[in-house]
């Protein structure tokens, strides 16, 4: 996946998309972490760039570029629909990591703490 259409991806949105995108996000996140977990060797970090995207304490430059990388992530079709195995979850995966690169130092401790709990528990029950 090239550069220019992770920027597309990630490039800012008004108030009322990121909304859109949230309320998709919490839908559909933990579903898609269940089929993913295997082929995201980065899972942890995704969890917690979802505990950051819905922080409100975070930026809202940060939630932002965290949702539309999250939306991405639990759309069932994208460039490479997910359920292709072995490189089904690779654009994702490019998305993500640009993403989690860019906002880096708005995961905080508690964040990762809570993606760490979250994985060793039922996802079900980590919102």
């Amino acid at each position: 996946m090239d550069d220019v259409r992770i920027g597309e991806i990630l490039e800012p949105v008004g108030e009322s998309e990121n909304r859109r995108r949230e309320k998709r996000v919490r839908e559909r996140f933990w579903q898609t972490v269940r089929k993913a977990v295997r082929q995201i060797p980065m899972m942890e970090d995704v969890v917690a760039g979802y505990y950051c995207a819905l922080d409100p304490r975070t930026p809202l430059r940060a939630r932002g570029i965290l949702l539309a990388a999250l939306a991405y992530f639990v759309l069932p079709l994208d460039a490479v629909p997910d359920f292709l195995a072995g490189i089904g979850f690779t654009d994702d995966l490019a998305v993500l990591t640009a993403a989690i690169a860019a906002i880096r130092s708005n995961i905080t401790p508690a964040h990762r703490q809570a993606a760490k709990r979250a994985l060793r528990h039922d996802h079900a029950d980590a919102d």
